[in-house]
């Protein structure tokens, strides 16, 4: 795999899609191009993911490994499952948005680097 000098969002890399079942947030990442997959497998970990999004997990568990990362064989995606992200979920959150619709839009954000350059 060419090693890259180029930065681009995650937006410009995938398409994204994020849902939440009770206190559980799940992101779906899919390619733009098969050839942008193994760029994200290997950027895009559940390492990466729960720290982006550490000041959403409850406390208790934020400092341990809870995101975990699936990949979806034949379609150039990956799914992120965050449990413990949502406040309690729900009715049962005190968070002025406590489902996982916008997370996909957040996780849009961030900065992947030594990407080749994808313009040619």
């Amino acid at each position: 795999m060419e090693k890259g000098v180029c930065s681009y969002k995650l937006s410009e890399l995938a398409n994204l899609r994020s849902g939440d079942k009770g206190d559980m947030a799940n992101i779906g990442v899919v390619a733009r191009h098969p050839d942008i997959f193994p760029y994200l497998k290997s950027r895009l970990t559940a390492e990466v993911v729960q720290e982006y999004f550490y000041h959403l997990i409850d406390p208790s568990v934020r400092d341990t490994p809870c995101v975990n990362r699936y990949e979806l064989p034949g379609t150039h995606a990956l799914n992120f499952v965050l449990p413990h992200s949502l406040g309690g979920g729900g009715v049962a959150s005190l968070r002025f948005d406590p489902l996982g619709k916008a997370y996909g839009q957040m996780l849009a954000d961030l900065e992947i680097t030594e990407i080749p350059n994808i313009s040619k």
